[in-house]
């Protein structure tokens, strides 16, 4: 009877260890265990700029699986902008000591925006993991904790401003050519700034210059991010609708960017061509006579000459066809209607109430 004993022992050894160990019941057992493991990791670790976009690579595998979607709560660090524009992670198996891991991997991206030593602390997961028969495990996984430097390489260093991507271009374009512009005419500008790598919010904020007689009216920049695939790209425009108000001669002044291109490690320069143009006056509006033109003066004289030449010969057609009879009455009648207004242009009123005598002198 003993020995039946110790040999049923001896046989469920292995089988009862390792129900034991399947048996844990939160995300530090797995971790002890070694079934749960967490690793995070910064790309490029080294050479970065200001501005310069890097990934936190965090990598989250277990021997069991994941029954639930996994939550990073992201710190918040002096210096660095820290997002997280994918929302899915990457997942995989790997066969570890023989045995099949389910990984999943999550990318952070980083920004620093100034020079300096910099730490980002242990981040916090919230993981969800099947551990066994009818066993779900939830709870907080912690990944270690990153530090890395960004300097400023002395090509940079006269620099106030740059971008620092690995493509990046400035362009403008107007809707209409500056050419035979006139007081009141008005034209569009637009220039666009695009990059990869970098969000649109630390592209360049384009200046507008102020210039009497010729009123501006920049519109809000518009921007647009967008990620394919891991690759972040950016764009931000602005438009500038530009109202000519007097004559003259006018100059858009060139504008420079630096670039600091990640893939070579050098300094460029890419710059907005000035335009200039000369704005003609327009002719001035003319009322009065001191102002006409030599045919417009003598238009109401013609028109007077016209009329009188239409009545003379209205009057000798008159002469020449009617009777003598006729034309006597005509002429009487002409006449009384001549008396009467002569007659109506008199006053109603004598010009002293009382004629003849001192009053009112």
């Amino acid at each position: 009877m003993r020995t039946a004993l110790l040999t049923l022992l001896l046989l469920c050894g292995p089988a009862c260890g390792q129900l034991r160990a399947e048996e844990a019941t939160t995300v530090e057992e797995l971790q002890a265990d070694g079934r749960l493991q967490v690793a995070s990791e910064l790309s490029p670790a080294e050479g970065l700029v200001p501005g310069q976009h890097a990934r936190l690579l965090l990598t989250v595998a277990t021997d069991r699986w994941f029954s639930g979607g996994t939550r990073i709560v992201i710190p918040e660090v002096p210096g660095l902008v820290i997002l997280q524009t994918e929302q899915f992670a990457s997942n995989a198996s790997e066969n570890r000591g023989g045995q099949s891991w389910v990984v999943q991997r999550w990318t952070l991206d980083v920004y620093p925006q100034r020079a300096g030593n910099f730490v980002i602390p242990p981040l916090t997961l919230k993981v969800k993991i099947n551990a066994g028969p009818a066993v779900e495990v939830e709870g907080e996984l912690t990944a270690p904790a990153v530090r890395f430097r960004v300097s400023i390489p002395a090509a940079l260093e006269q620099a106030d401003h740059w971008v620092a991507a690995p493509a990046y271009s400035v362009s403008q374009n107007f809707d209409r050519p500056l050419t035979d512009l006139q007081i009141g005419d008005a034209f569009e500008r637009e220039v666009v700034f695009e990059a990869t790598g970098v969000m649109a919010m630390m592209l360049p904020v384009f200046e507008v210059t102020e210039q009497a007689g010729l009123a501006a009216y920049p519109a809000p920049p518009a921007l647009d991010n967008r990620n394919n695939r891991g690759e972040t790209s950016a764009r931000r425009s602005q438009r500038i609708s530009y109202v000519v108000e007097a004559a003259g001669d006018y100059l858009l002044p060139a504008r420079e960017y630096f670039w600091w291109d990640t893939r070579r490690n050098e300094l460029r320069l890419l710059s907005l061509s000035e335009q200039r143009f000369s704005v003609g006056g327009a002719e001035p509006a003319t009322t009065g006579g001191a102002g006409l033109s030599s045919v417009e003066w003598l238009r109401p004289l013609l028109a007077w000459a016209a009329g009188l030449v239409a009545a003379g010969l209205v009057l000798w057609w008159a002469w020449r066809r009617l009777p003598r009879e006729r034309l006597a009455r005509l002429r009487e009648k002409l006449i009384r209607l001549w008396v009467w207004l002569a007659a109506l242009r008199k006053p109603a009123l004598p010009s002293r109430l009382n004629p003849g005598s001192s009053a009112g002198e």
